[in-house]
């Protein structure tokens, strides 16, 4: 057994070292079956043997040399799909930021092209492979929800738009999680408003959420502890429960709670029950060690996302809340109201604003009035204090003699490197510091 053990070890090291040195060889997915010995054919058959054993950096080398040296060849879209599938395939941060722009750079030039519809599925899974998990940074979330809608919109009958489908859903499922987890924090937290708010946007963005009907009911408990201004919104939402989530669990609860406040019971919309009773039955079932495993997982779990249904085709926005309050405008009610004034002038357009009419300098030569008991500097050399009644009263050398002229020190130049004031200070003291004689030593001295 340990002779058989240490071959496979052998066999391992071996292929590990192959596949490093770029031996181990991987089909590139749109090659060009034309016999020619063009040299443009040439050179792009070349670059596709370097992309299949991954030498990237020489084959896009080849590539720009095509494309640079025979600028009319009929194999210039293939060589530029073929760089961005280079740093497709090299992956990384790095490489996938540069697969992403060379493929939106082939789709603007070649729109038409069969392979346009494939660099936007590129483009939607590199976003697609780099999403987190709900309750981590939803960006790539986002941007991958955005490229799939834009397949499904720019290439509708495209051999990859049902496949760019169902990472929408996948993708919708992951961002209503993580929209739910929010509501669901304001609700324990006791912030209702917010919470009512969140979850009620969950409802309407992603109906297809595997924990839409769990949302509604949060949002129906929000509105009732929120009180009775509110029961209008609390009754549909259990009326939504009971109609578009037949199957759910709170729908007896609902329907209890409806009857409590007299209102009209609906009916389960049969179209809603067939496409819940599929996604119950084609729901994939978790694993023993998924839980474990899970823990370790960077991507997110998927396996509760809807199988069937269309995707949203709108992005999500934000929206007020039911408890601020509406405003009434002319011809509307709500809880605010709001009134044009007809003819009516008030202060604000008669009174001129005192932001626009700058201050008017004093006259030359006559000082302003300060405040009673305020010292103010007149000449240099002399200040003065207001008396009580206003007036000002200045003095100056040329008309008080006796006044001694101040002597006006220039300032100080501007540097980067100040001295401390401290080694300053030690510098005057050790200058002016007197000779301090010990008075024993020197009658000591006097009577020797």
């Amino acid at each position: 057994m340990s002779v058989r053990f240490r071959y496979v070890i052998a066999l391992a090291a071996v292929a590990g070292l192959l596949s490093s040195c770029g031996i181990r060889r991987k089909k590139y997915e749109n090659p060009i079956s034309k016999e020619t010995q063009q040299p443009d054919k040439v050179l792009f058959d070349k670059a596709v043997n370097d992309i299949e054993r991954s030498r990237y950096e020489i084959a896009r080398l080849t590539l720009q040399t095509l494309i640079n040296t025979y600028d009319t060849s009929e194999y210039l879209a293939k060589a530029k799909l073929a760089i961005a599938d280079s740093w497709y395939r090299e992956g990384g941060s790095h490489g996938l930021a540069q697969a992403e722009a060379e493929y939106k750079d082939f789709i603007l030039f070649y729109p038409t092209m069969e392979e346009a519809a494939e660099a936007q599925n590129k483009v939607c899974d590199i976003h697609y492979k780099q999403m987190e998990k709900a309750d981590r940074d939803p960006m790539h979330a986002f941007r991958a929800e955005d490229e799939c809608r834009q397949l499904l919109v720019q290439f509708p009958n495209s051999k990859f738009a049902p496949d760019a489908q169902q990472k929408l859903r996948n993708i919708q499922e992951v961002l209503a999680e993580h929209e739910f987890r929010a509501g669901y924090f304001y609700h324990t937290k006791g912030s209702h408003p917010a919470a009512a708010n969140r979850l009620q946007g969950v409802a309407d963005q992603f109906p297809l959420y595997s924990g839409a009907d769990e949302a509604l009911w949060l949002v129906s408990d929000s509105y009732q502890k929120m009180g009775d201004r509110f029961d209008d919104k609390r009754a549909a939402a259990l009326a939504r429960i009971v109609k578009d989530y037949p199957l759910s669990s709170h729908v007896d609860e609902a329907k209890d709670a409806l009857k409590a406040m007299n209102r009209p019971i609906p009916d389960a919309d049969p179209v809603a029950y067939a496409r819940m009773k599929y996604e119950l039955e084609n729901r994939q079932k978790a694993g023993v060690m998924s839980h474990f495993w899970g823990a370790f997982r960077k991507n997110p779990d998927t396996r509760l996302a809807a199988k069937s249904g269309s995707p949203q085709m709108e992005t999500m926005h934000p929206t007020v809340p039911a408890s601020v309050p509406q405003t009434a405008l002319t011809g509307g009610t709500g809880d605010v109201g709001a009134t044009v004034l007809n003819g009516e002038k008030s202060a604000l357009d008669t009174l001129p604003d005192a932001r626009s009419t700058p201050p008017t300098p004093a006259a030359a030569g006559t000082p302003a009035a300060a405040p009673a008991g305020q010292v103010t500097a007149t000449t240099p050399g002399t200040a003065t204090q207001t008396p009580a009644g206003g007036a000002t009263t200045a003095t100056d050398s040329t008309t008080n003699p006796s006044a001694p002229a101040a002597s006006a020190s220039p300032a100080p130049l501007p540097t980067n490197h100040p001295m401390p004031q401290t080694k300053q200070k030690k510098k005057k003291d050790k200058k002016k510091k007197p000779e301090v004689k010990n008075s024993a030593t020197d009658s000591k001295q006097q009577n020797q």
